[in-house]
C-alpha cells in the first residue's frame, strides 16, 4: 500500500464504522466518478444509476476491505466493472447518441450565466467538439483516456482497472490521444483540450 494515499486511510476508517470518512470519500470521489460514468455510458440517467450502484458496492463490501493499491485504482475498478456489467445488461443501450443532443443539455448548466452569449456559445460549441471526439472514440480507447483525464490515474492503474497489460493501457491512451488531437484539429484551439502524449 502506499502510505501516501490518505484515501486508503480513509477507507479503513470508514471500514472500521467511521461515517465521517466516508462523507470524505464521497466528496471528493463524486465528481470525477460521475463524469467518468456519464462520459463512458453516454447517458445521463444510466450513469446517475451507475453511480449509485458503485457507491453500493462499495458500502456492501466495506467490511472485506485491504489497500492492496490506491484508493482511487480501487474505486474506479469498481465502476470500470458496473460499466462493463452495464453493457452487458443492455446492448440497446451500447448505440451512440448524436453528441451534440446528448450532451448539450449537460454543458449548459456547468456554463457560468453571467458571462456573455457569444462566449457562451463558444464554450458550448468547443465542449460539444470535445464530447463528440470523445464519444466517437473506440470503447476501451475511451475508457483508458478517461480513466486519465477523469481521475488523474497513471498507466499502471489504468491497466490494473481494466486488466490489462501496461502496455496495452498505454497503446490505447497513445491512439486516443492521437485520434483526438486528429479530429480537434479543425477547431484551431490547442487549449480546448490538454492532451498528453503516452509514450
Amino acid at each position: 500500500m502506499d502510505l501516501e494515499d490518505d484515501d486508503a486511510g480513509l477507507m479503513l476508517r470508514y471500514r472500521d464504522g467511521d461515517a465521517a470518512a466516508f462523507a470524505a470519500l464521497y466528496a471528493h470521489y463524486k465528481g470525477p466518478l460521475y463524469r467518468y460514468l456519464l462520459r463512458h455510458v453516454r447517458h445521463a440517467c444510466a450513469a446517475a444509476d451507475l453511480f449509485q450502484e458503485v457507491w453500493s458496492h462499495l458500502i456492501a463490501t466495506r467490511a472485506r476491505y485491504e489497500p492492496r493499491a490506491k484508493f482511487a485504482t480501487f474505486l474506479f475498478h469498481i465502476a470500470h466493472n458496473c460499466a462493463i456489467d452495464y453493457f452487458r445488461r443492455d446492448l440497446n443501450l451500447r448505440r451512440v447518441m448524436p453528441a451534440h443532443d446528448a450532451e448539450a443539455s449537460l454543458l449548459e448548466a456547468e456554463v457560468p450565466e453571467h458571462q456573455r452569449p457569444d462566449r457562451v456559445a463558444e464554450f458550448v460549441e468547443q465542449q460539444s467538439a470535445v464530447l463528440a471526439a470523445v464519444a466517437a472514440l473506440p470503447q476501451e480507447q475511451r475508457e483508458a483516456f478517461l480513466l486519465r483525464e477523469e481521475t488523474g490515474l497513471n498507466v499502471e492503474e489504468i491497466a490494473r482497472i481494466t486488466d490489462v497489460p501496461v502496455e496495452t493501457a498505454k497503446s490505447r491512451l497513445r491512439y486516443a490521444v492521437r485520434k483526438l488531437k486528429n479530429s480537434l484539429r479543425p477547431m484551431q484551439e490547442p487549449e480546448a483540450l490538454r492532451l498528453r502524449t503516452y509514450a
